[in-house]
């Protein structure tokens, strides 16, 4: 059987199942700057699609630059869901998402159509694509593990992570408190590691799981930054600074949108911004690879040139594949 070249599985994994008569959705992922809502759209378009967001932080209402979010233009007329979910001051939420975008995608089953859902964020498309248990809450524990974030950093409690579960940690960036207690509280409540929370990456007949990846991506990013700056970033987070932006968890955090608060500080000038920004991002990007690596049921098409017809025929023929 012959091999497609711009195809390659992530190491370690097996073929897969018989196909029937086309998947019930799509995955096209892979590390920011490789080209995913482009080459979404063009896929929609062939397949009678329509696009999820599995980006968190285009999930918030008016961070559209920041994020890269698409233009009414750059949709061309595709159904797009599950943007502009929630206020900049609202904390992510991860089962809630997952509970809006399975709705969803179930209605644009019934029209005919194929979700396709597309991101960055693994833990969001993992949510949609296995059954991931969310454990509650305990708002006792949740006080005491905010507290001693507020008093020690993120890294002190990290280091309180890493000890009690490094899987987890090895996934969770050393700065993020908000995930770091979560895990913390998991853990505490539920006697396992947080990392036990996640399930086995069984293989599904019906979804077919593409990544895109491309040597060029710093540059990507780098371009993709400089963008950002031009089309007005510096004004659109003076724009959610005054809707709350400071206040929010999760979204005050998000790359591009923390470096200008921190200019707005006097910490950075509008150059230092920008490279922190652009710096960021990368080391974001090489993370999102690694997390995806994990994931053997992966395809990966190299995104340098047009990804479209490589993943027409994962689509097409899902079954004739080698591994």
């Amino acid at each position: 059987m012959r091999e497609d070249p711009e195809v390659r599985s992530a190491p370690g994994c097996g073929g897969r199942p018989e196909a029937t008569d086309g998947p019930a959705l799509i995955v096209l992922c892979g590390p920011t700057a490789a080209g995913k809502s482009a080459a979404a759209v063009a896929l929609a378009e062939r397949v009678d699609g329509e696009i999820v967001n599995a980006d968190s932080m285009a999930t918030y209402i008016g961070m559209e630059i920041g994020t890269a979010k698409p233009t009414p233009a750059e949709r061309r007329g595709i159904g797009h869901h599950c943007y502009d979910i929630w206020t900049v001051r609202q904390p992510a939420a991860v089962a809630e998402y997952s509970r809006l975008v399975r709705a969803r995608s179930g209605e644009i089953q019934a029209r005919g159509r194929v979700p396709i859902l597309v991101g960055g964020s693994g833990l969001y498309v993992r949510a949609i694509v296995d059954d991931i248990a969310f454990p509650g809450t305990d708002p006792a524990i949740r006080m005491r593990l905010e507290r001693d974030l507020a008093e020690s950093g993120p890294e002190s409690l990290h280091a309180r992570l890493s000890a009690a579960d490094p899987v987890a940690a090895a996934s969770i960036l050393p700065r993020n408190g908000r995930r770091i207690v979560r895990a913390l509280e998991v853990i505490e409540l539920s006697g396992r590691p947080f990392s036990a929370t996640m399930p086995a990456y069984d293989a599904r007949p019906d979804v077919v799981q593409i990544a895109l990846d491309r040597p060029d991506l710093d540059d990507r990013v780098q371009a993709r930054v400089d963008a950002m700056w031009r089309r007005g970033l510096v004004d659109e987070v003076r724009m959610l600074e005054r809707q709350g932006l400071r206040e929010g968890p999760t979204a005050s955090r998000a790359h591009g949108y923390a470096q200008v608060l921190a200019m707005f500080d006097g910490e950075y000038d509008a150059a230092g911004a920008r490279a922190a920004t652009v710096r960021a991002t990368r080391r974001f990007a090489r993370r999102q690879r690694s997390w995806f690596r994990r994931d053997p049921r992966l395809h990966w098409i190299d995104s340098s040139t047009d990804p479209v017809p490589a993943a027409l025929r994962l689509i097409e023929r899902p079954a004739t594949l080698d591994p």
